[in-house]
């Protein structure tokens, strides 16, 4: 490692401190690793757990599936104890992310029967390491860390399968003043393609969508530690259909982030604006499930002025989430999210008084 790179990777050390990170030197193997994880997982579940079965709880949740480790990480598990009895457990405290521990190790190494690996930084949400940042040197472009991700990620038995590394969920690449990140996924998922392209990949944007490049910039917009739960939680879509993680765009995240913000603070109606292509039905897919979390919201309607529009939305969401959303033609009978195809004017006469427009797109 040069000593540009030690720089910038000590000047993010001291960002995150001052971010109110805990930084975590003792934490510099597989072994204290996991005994920090399970520190906060006994904690977390008040519960103490023998060394047996915690080695059992690492050999069920540790899965070379990323999807798998994904769903683990978000919902509530079931254990069973050595006496028999069952231990409901989360890995981290899914009803508010804001209010987890959270820290970042450095040059933190991982050795397995046939990899050795050692990480620039990573950052733990309640021990679960979460988010891998990948650094060069000034002038590197950082395409070089995504190619060094995915070359870690392709040796036979590498942290990523093995160990509690598979819970990562974001990589973040940077060179100081380019800064990227992408999603974790499956191999399938999770290559150059033809153009050598690697794709998605991401640079944050301010909500004027004036890109962050600068690694300091992109800590205090990103990496602020409830920013960074949110940003897990609540902007990442696990796609059932295809086993696959996707992280929003910058402008879909802004958008779902108002209209939830103006309907829970009534602030009355609004449009949210985008063009072709740019992903309307994922940001209100997203908008819709955050919504539905809302006990003062009992229905989350959308209209939509054609069939084949209905169609196309429908399968979309339910590519998201299988048995989301059914078409419905009858307005005395509403699901949790209904698309609806019949007279727009009809619609509104029925539904207007308890409807709230998130977005419309007429095309």
């Amino acid at each position: 490692m040069t000593t540009k790179e030690n720089q910038i990777e000590r000047d993010l050390l001291s960002k995150l401190a001052d971010l109110k990170y805990s930084l975590r030197p003792d934490i510099h193997d597989r072994a204290t690793l996991e005994a920090n994880f399970r520190e906060k997982f006994q904690a977390l579940n008040r519960v103490t757990l023998t060394d047996g079965e915690f080695q059992r709880l690492l050999d069920e949740i540790v899965s070379p599936d990323v999807f798998t480790a994904a769903q683990t990480l978000r919902h509530r598990n079931a254990f069973t104890r050595d006496d028999g009895t069952p231990l409901n457990y989360t890995l981290v405290n899914i009803g508010d992310w804001c209010k987890n521990s959270f820290e970042v190790v450095s040059q933190l190494r991982i050795n397995t029967d046939y990899s050795h690996h050692r990480y620039d930084v990573i950052l733990l949400i309640n021990g679960v390491p979460v988010a891998q940042i990948e650094l060069k040197t000034l002038g590197i472009n950082p395409r070089r860390a995504i190619e060094q991700i995915v070359e870690y990620k392709n040796d036979p038995g590498n942290g990523y399968t093995r160990t509690l590394l598979c819970f990562v969920q974001l990589f973040i690449v940077s060179n100081r003043t380019d800064t990227w990140y992408f999603a974790n996924n499956n191999a399938r998922h999770f290559s150059f393609n033809a153009d050598e392209q690697f794709l998605p990949i991401y640079q944050y944007a301010a909500p004027d969508n004036a890109k962050i490049g600068g690694l300091d910039r992109f800590a205090d917009a990103f990496l602020a530690k409830c920013t960074l739960g949110q940003m897990i939680s609540r902007y990442m879509v696990l796609v059932a259909s295809e086993q696959k993680l996707l992280m929003m765009r910058p402008y879909q995240i802004y958008a779902v982030r108002n209209i939830v913000e103006c309907i829970e603070k009534k602030l009355g109606n609004g449009y949210i604006w985008h063009t072709t292509g740019s992903g309307k039905t994922l940001t209100s897919f997203k908008a819709a499930t955050l919504l539905k979390a809302n006990p003062d919201i009992e229905k989350c309607l959308f209209v939509v002025d054609r069939k084949d529009l209905d169609r196309q939305t429908r399968e979309e969401f339910n590519r998201f989430q299988e048995g989301c959303v059914e078409e419905n033609t009858n307005t005395g009978t509403w699901n949790d999210m209904v698309l609806h195809t019949q007279s727009f004017a009809g619609i509104l006469d029925t539904v207007c008084p308890k409807l709230v427009a998130a977005a419309c797109q007429i095309n």
